[in-house]
């Protein structure tokens, strides 16, 4: 049997044992934990290292303690022993990689994981996967043994699906907060994301207002330090207070609001619109690999005490094993570490059941080499 060329637009396979798709905290933990159990890996990621947190708005702060999102047994510490910012957690991300000499192949997102053909990868690799890398203009295929997805599920900002959504100057994210100054800005939404929007504009000198479709704002799922500031603002009528209204159709220079009680409706004037209702997961990996998606939120399908899937030798870790979470978020980094522990458990060879104290120990104490 003669092995297949690659084309002129293709670079030849490669091959590695773990294809980690994903080069946040999760990937990057997972990655550690491969290297000090000997396993060999490639981490590949669409954007930068922590690209997710890199969309942050500048200065964003994390809601968890230091500790709950430290990695790897490398302490997280801020000068004043303050929670972490956007810009503290990438520099700390970055200082784990170099400190793990853990190589991220970035902007080179992975557009096609299949099994591995016998002829076509599996006699050049051996592995069971073809893993499809696009860093460039030409493909790269991977050959993998196995592959972990840690692709978290905030891939893209949720629809309000009404009419002038998609004008030029309505937005899912949170940018540098200077760009806003002196400008009309209605923020959709009520949570933290939407909440913090609201008062970083307002302090840079934006006119904001609010609107929530709830009666009231979900003050359960408010932190702690923004909610009686949003409160005080709200109530002397600094930022525009549309609580309990839902959006119906966004204009040029303004948005038409609906009351939930009464159907009443009110123009309120918008140079900028931010929709900050929530992230869609993007499912097309999962599908493409054939993963088993479930209930409402497409939730991958896996083996709770060794993260794998339905497809022997794919794994889900970190946020991505909740799918698309809606209204209630119960699935963050700070709960997902031991899913690091399970997938190099079960990697090695090793007792699952036991695994994930034995190896959090082990990353938390052992010294690289």
């Amino acid at each position: 049997m003669s092995h297949s060329q690659p084309t002129e637009s293709q670079h030849p396979p490669r091959s590695t044992r773990v294809a980690i798709v994903g080069a946040g905290p999760i990937g990057l933990e997972l990655a550690v934990a491969l290297r000090r159990q000997g396993i060999d890996f490639e981490v590949f990621d669409a954007g930068s290292v922590g690209n997710t947190i890199s969309w942050w708005a500048p200065q964003t702060r994390w809601f968890s303690s230091n500790e709950r999102i430290a990695i790897a047994g490398v302490p997280l510490l801020t000068a004043d022993q303050s929670k972490a910012t956007r810009e503290h957690y990438l520099t700390y991300l970055r200082s784990v990689a170099t400190q793990f000499e853990i190589h991220v192949h970035t902007h080179c997102p992975v557009v096609n994981i299949a099994r591995a053909d016998d002829e076509e990868i599996g006699t050049q690799g051996g592995g069971r996967f073809a893993v499809t890398t696009k860093p460039g203009a030409r493909p790269s295929v991977w050959s993998a043994d196995a592959v972990v997805l840690a692709i978290g599920g905030t891939d893209f900002p949720k629809k309000l699906g009404i009419p002038g959504e998609d004008l030029p100057h309505v937005d899912g994210y949170l940018r540098e907060t200077h760009r806003y100054f002196g400008r009309n800005v209605l923020i959709v939404g009520g949570r933290n994301s939407a909440i913090e929007a609201a008062l970083r504009l307002h302090h840079a000198g934006a006119n904001v207002s609010l609107s929530y479709r709830g009666a009231q704002l979900p003050e359960d799922h408010i932190k702690y330090w923004l909610l009686p500031e949003i409160k005080g603002l709200l109530a002397a009528g600094r930022i525009g207070d549309f609580v309990g209204t839902t959006p119906v159709q966004i204009l040029s220079e303004s948005v038409q609001l609906e009351s939930i009680q009464d159907g009443t409706q009110v123009e309120v004037k918008a140079d900028d619109v931010l929709s900050l209702i929530g992230y869609e997961q993007d499912k097309t990996l999962m599908r493409m690999a054939g993963v088993e998606l479930t209930e409402s939120m497409q939730r991958p399908s896996y083996d709770e005490t060794t993260m794998e899937t339905n497809v022997p030798g794919i794994y889900i870790a970190g946020t991505a094993t909740a799918g698309t979470q809606s209204s209630k978020y119960k699935t963050f980094l700070e709960n997902c570490h031991d899913h690091v522990d399970k997938i190099v458990a079960h990697l090695s060879g090793q007792q699952v059941d036991s695994a994930p104290q034995q190896y959090r120990q082990q990353i938390l104490s052992q010294p690289e080499s």
